[in-house]
């Protein structure tokens, strides 16, 4: 090698170089990821006897083959789709993708995403216990054949939230299955679970094989997500339920006389989106009225979001979905979930608390919440040493947020420790000061989470407490020989203000459409008392060896099966609704007020909240049943708004499967879209100072009824509605009006206020939002 020219080498070593890049090149388009594809039903060739076998010919014709793709063809195709979606889930490379869009037939292709879940007084909360709402409700409704997907972990199906007795025979038009699996039988279905299937190709195609004997490959729902939304949404009455004492009642879900299927799409690695898809077509050819979707996967357009069109065909076949709005608040702009054809639900408190002290060596008593109950109780007649491993600035050291490895045991040993919020579950936070020789925690909000206090089953003593305390705590903290102690009050009822917007809660606006505004509305979604799995304690850790029936938890997962459960509701009582009609009902009888009469505020904040934050309001089911109008949306009127929305021919045609749908360009613009909520968008261009958006509304109350207007004052533009009155003489009979926006004074900022029409017993409320483009 010494004789060998230097230039030489480099030639030889840059020769290497080239050669490897180019196989690395080359593997990377061979590389094999899972695809949707969508399909064009109505372009199968005659030689072809069914869908699945022209999907499956159409894939196979684009393998690039090799020996080491021989054979696997049929391995490829993971699913086949064919009610509220068309086409198949394929594991593909680059090359492959880019032949198959040339095919005649395939619409659109959408790479696999990986959704995140988005993680009882609220019967009683929200008016359905009393015993004028059960008349209302009537029995012979109450065990209505409504039928709930819920697309979730699976379910447990030992709970006595899923106990059958008295139900009627399973409705004859289910055609949906028990499959079985580890730890899931056939008898593990009955007349309250009525179905149960797994979908998981798509998470083994992108993360391996499930490991069967650390997760359970059936419907068995070990984590305790999918138990608890199921059980929110269709429990079964349970007297006596509580969690380790906390939150003593009668636990019932909201429609306690439907029935449940659970889809299980989630698994440890998370939710792939052709699971999910197969998920909600198969829910769909079952035959479910409403399906329960307390998932996330970021926002896409709509043409390119594959739960979206999914959500479309099942809108179509009359299929209720409601969705969780996302945990991503208190930032603005943070929704998931935002087609107008899905009800996007955020999340509010409930009247009901569990409060805790952190008393301090000064005497002072901090208020905090917590839901520890365990054997090692600290003295309320001792003060202990208290530490914060953190500084005064505003940013969070690992040390300081408490994360794994990073408190030292000789520091901490016998203390009370200051943990921040953030990066690692709050509960795990206390299982690391308790390893570390902790004696308890002070769970300190930072100022994404405000002054909102969510509980929590530690496995340590340990309170949640605000921002504004943690940081009088933490000053405290600083002086030499700083002392605290810990008490645990139970769990308090008739808290004021309630409810109030969860500080977690994922805000408006619609990034997608302005005009359609979002989310729909807020339900309870902290600290919800429901049904929980076997397989874990209420701490979700592995090392809590606890076990109970119930679980307290919170997040848009607890409040989407609330208006889940209330449309299962609304549904058994007015079978003919729309999902569009069943959603306008919950949307029109929402408040805006609290239990002091004061406008719904916000926990981040402590301020009044807006419909960016809580929609058209607070769901209340006592009202929904009667609202006197709705506005009903068909999927046409649907299609007219994506027409609006610069697709192109090829991307409408996604949603223009089923009927063949054209535009028809019946909407000026996307805020004709004869929505419950009204959003009024004026352009950059200030030439434009008047706009005009228009409704109709269909009477669904007494057949001869009389309404009249009334409006919010702006400061930005005269608001003015034609006609001011609209004069009912049959039940459903539709009447139009038109909402003529006039600027006065472009404002930087949305102004929002309400129009509510009134007839003396309903009020028919419409939340509005005028928004000046320029400002943005």
């Amino acid at each position: 090698m010494a004789g060998i020219p230097v230039k030489f080498l480099f030639f030889f070593v840059s020769m290497c170089l080239s050669i490897n890049l180019a196989l690395c090149a080359s593997n990377m388009r061979n590389t094999k990821k899972t695809y949707i594809i969508q399909m064009d039903k109505r372009a199968k060739p005659d030689v072809f006897i069914d869908h699945v076998k022209w999907y499956s010919s159409l894939v196979k014709s684009v393998l690039v083959k090799s020996l080491e793709t021989a054979g696997d063809e049929e391995e490829r195709i993971l699913y086949s789709y064919q009610t509220a979606f068309h086409g198949v889930a394929a594991q593909l490379s680059e090359e492959e993708v880019k032949r198959l869009q040339e095919q005649y037939g395939v619409l659109a292709i959408f790479p696999e995403i990986k959704y995140e879940l988005h993680t009882t007084r609220s019967p009683m909360f929200l008016g359905l216990d009393r015993e004028d709402s059960n008349k209302l409700w009537s029995d012979r409704f109450s065990d209505h054949n409504v039928i709930v997907g819920v697309l979730d972990t699976g379910i447990w199906p030992e709970s006595p939230s899923f106990n059958d007795t008295g139900m009627t025979d399973v409705p004859a038009h289910w055609k949906g299955a028990c499959e079985t699996g580890r730890g899931f039988e056939k008898h593990h279905c009955s007349k309250k679970i009525v179905g149960a299937r797994v979908f998981y190709r798509g998470y083994e195609s992108s993360s391996g094989k499930i490991n069967e004997r650390d997760e359970y490959k059936s419907a068995r729902d070990q984590d305790g997500h999918g138990t608890h939304t199921a059980g929110t949404v269709a429990g079964s009455v349970v007297r006596g339920a509580n969690l380790l004492g906390y939150a003593y009642g009668t636990a019932r879900g909201m429609a306690p006389g439907a029935r449940v299927s659970a889809y299980k799409v989630c698994w440890v690695g998370g939710c792939f989106s052709s699971d999910i898809l197969s998920a909600v077509d198969q829910a769909v050819a079952d035959g479910v009225n409403v399906l329960s979707i307390s998932l996330g996967g970021g926002v896409s357009s709509y043409n390119r979001d594959s739960l979206s069109i999914a959500a479309f065909g099942a809108m179509e076949k009359g299929v209720f979905v409601s969705c969780s709005a996302g945990n991503g608040g208190p930032d603005p702009i943070s929704l998931t979930n935002v087609s107008p054809w899905i009800t996007t639900v955020g999340a509010s408190t409930m009247d009901r608390d569990f409060p805790a002290t952190v008393k301090l060596g000064t005497g002072k008593i901090v208020a905090g919440a917590s839901l520890y109950k365990g054997r090692k109780n600290l003295s309320t007649e001792k003060q202990y040493p208290l530490i914060y491993l953190g500084n005064n600035s505003s940013s969070s050291l690992p040390s300081s947020l408490c994360l794994a490895g990073t408190l030292d045991d000789a520091s901490v040993a016998g203390k009370i420790v200051i943990c921040d919020r953030g990066i690692s579950p709050r509960v795990q936070k206390g299982q690391v000061v308790k390893d570390a020789g902790g004696v308890g925690m002070i769970l300190t909000n930072t100022a994404a989470n405000g002054e909102e206090l969510v509980a929590d089953s530690h496995l340590l003593p340990a309170v949640a407490v605000g921002e504004r305390a943690g940081r009088e705590i933490k000053h405290y903290a600083s002086a030499r020989n700083a002392t605290a102690t810990l008490r645990f009050l139970g769990t308090k009822l008739g808290i004021r203000p309630s409810p109030v917007v969860a500080a977690f809660s994922s805000r408006g606006p619609n990034f997608l459409t302005l005009e359609i505004l979002k989310p729909d509305m807020v339900a309870p979604g902290v600290n919800i008392l429901a049904a929980w799995t076997g397989a874990l304690g209420p701490s979700s850790l592995p090392i809590d060896q606890r076990r109970t029936n119930f679980n307290i938890l919170s997040g848009t997962s607890m409040s989407c099966p609330h208006v889940s459960g209330i449309a299962a509701l609304l549904k058994a009582r007015h079978p003919d609704w729309s999902p569009a009609a069943i959603k306008s009902a919950l949307m029109t009888t929402a408040y805006v007020h609290d239990n002091t009469y004061k406008s719904l505020r916000d926990a981040s904040s402590a301020t009044p909240s807006t419909p960016y934050d809580h929609g058209a309001g607070h769901i209340n089911p006592r009202k929904a049943v009667d609202p006197g109008l709705i506005y009903d949306i068909g999927a046409q009127d649907y299609f007219e708004f994506l027409c609006t929305q610069e697709l192109s021919p090829s991307q409408l045609m996604v949603f223009g499967k089923f009927s063949n749908r054209t535009c028809h360009h019946s909407l000026a613009n996307p805020g004709d879209l004869n929505y419950p909520a009204i959003s009024a968008v004026f352009p950059e261009d200030t030439k434009v100072s008047v706009l005009t958006l228009h409704r109709t509304v269909t009477n669904v109350g007494s057949p001869i009824s009389n309404y009249h207007v009334v409006v919010s004052s702006f400061k930005g533009a005269v608001v003015k509605v034609y006609p001011a009155r609209l004069n009912f003489t049959s039940r459903h009979q539709k009447l139009s009006y038109k909402v003529t926006f006039e600027t006065k004074s472009r404002q930087k900022a949305p102004e929002f206020g309400s129009l509510i029409w009134k007839d003396g017993t309903h009020k028919v409320r419409s939340p509005i939002v005028i928004t000046w483009l320029a400002s943005l």
